[in-house]
């Protein structure tokens, strides 16, 4: 008998497509994010259209392993008690509602976590942590937006160095302390959550990567993509490589629970 799949959830953005001013709404992921989970994590990435903050934990018994991908929306400041500096930005509260529950839920039963982008900053708020709205404006920051106009392989191609924390498993990913990263965000860590242990930089100073402390699985994050044909890049391989192997790992662990579950008489 086939084993089951190993499956991760990636929760889906909330947004208003359409022409000619009538829009509808959509749940959408990224094929960019979803193709690196099955190449890069060789895993079944799966969605859970319009689930609740109630179902989290009926889900994650389902599931080996989260991927929080990234987003052109931005989480809401309310959440880090801010009001919104730019209307003009998008917004997904419907996201921010799962996934913000999601990741404690996460880190409370030991389900590999992955943070992308959004996703890095989802967790850091989610854990108590706060984001400069526009990183851009901030005295001493460097601008990390990508160049809007230009084609997806301009704006993914490495745009500045991170510095990493030496004896650290992103070192050992990345082959070294330092690496070249691309950069696709208006948004970064102002306040890191005292939870989280920061693993790479940018040359002003902006933290570039996370660990959640103390997590007894795969539970890291980071505001670049590494998702971006990751099997092109051995250190985004490497990322993908070692979350997909802790969400086998999980997969056998669950597998044995639902055998044990089903062996007991009554």
């Amino acid at each position: 008998m086939n084993k089951p799949p190993c499956m991760v959830w990636l929760p889906a953005d909330h947004r208003l497509l359409g022409d000619h001013g009538h829009q509808m709404p959509f749940l959408l992921l990224g094929d960019k994010y979803a193709r690196a989970v099955k190449v890069g994590a060789q895993a079944q990435p799966v969605m859970f259209p319009l689930a609740e903050v109630e179902q989290i934990d009926e889900l994650l018994g389902m599931v080996d392993g989260v991927m929080l991908t990234g987003s052109p929306s931005n989480v809401h400041p309310s959440h880090f008690q801010e009001e919104v500096a730019d209307p003009s930005l998008p917004l997904d509260q419907d996201r921010d509602l799962l996934t913000l529950a999601l990741v404690k839920a996460c880190v409370h039963q030991g389900v590999p976590l992955l943070g992308v982008c959004r996703g890095f900053q989802e967790i850091n708020v989610a854990l108590g942590g706060a984001l400069y709205q526009r990183v851009h404006q901030v005295p001493g920051m460097n601008d990390h937006r990508e160049p809007k106009n230009a084609p997806p392989d301009e704006q993914y191609a490495p745009r500045h160095p991170i510095r990493i924390a030496p004896d650290s498993v992103m070192a050992e990913w990345a082959g070294g302390t330092e690496a070249e990263v691309n950069s696709l965000h208006g948004q970064g860590i102002a306040r890191l959550a005292e939870g989280l242990t920061p693993l790479a930089w940018a040359p002003d100073g902006l933290i570039e990567a996370f660990w959640v402390k103390g997590a007894r699985t795969f539970a890291y994050a980071m505001q670049w993509h590494p998702e971006w044909r990751c099997w092109e890049t051995p250190f985004y391989a490497n990322i993908f490589e070692a979350f997909g192997r802790a969400c086998r790992q999980r997969r056998s662990l669950r597998l044995q629970a639902n055998d044990l579950a089903r062996s007991q008489p009554g």
